[in-house]
């Protein structure tokens, strides 16, 4: 349940998956965010601020994880 650090190869024949499942739960989060943000300042709600910032903080995590994956496969 989780990263636990340790960089697996893949079996032979396999390619590693396009992108990391972190990733893909960070831009679900990231872009359920900001629907909420968007109709949280529709309804005149100032909670959308932390929203806004889930979403941020959201989408720096999939960046990162990606950008792991990308460095991993490269060297």
């Amino acid at each position: 349940m989780g990263d636990t650090g340790r960089d697996r190869a893949p079996p032979p024949g396999q390619e590693p998956p396009p992108m990391p499942r972190l990733a893909l739960y960070a831009v679900a989060v990231c872009v359920l965010a900001v629907v909420a943000a968007v109709i949280s300042f529709v309804q005149g709600s100032w909670l959308g601020i932390v929203w806004v910032l889930l979403a941020g903080l959201s989408s720096n995590m999939a960046w990162f994880y990606l950008r792991r994956q990308r460095a991993h496969a490269v060297g």
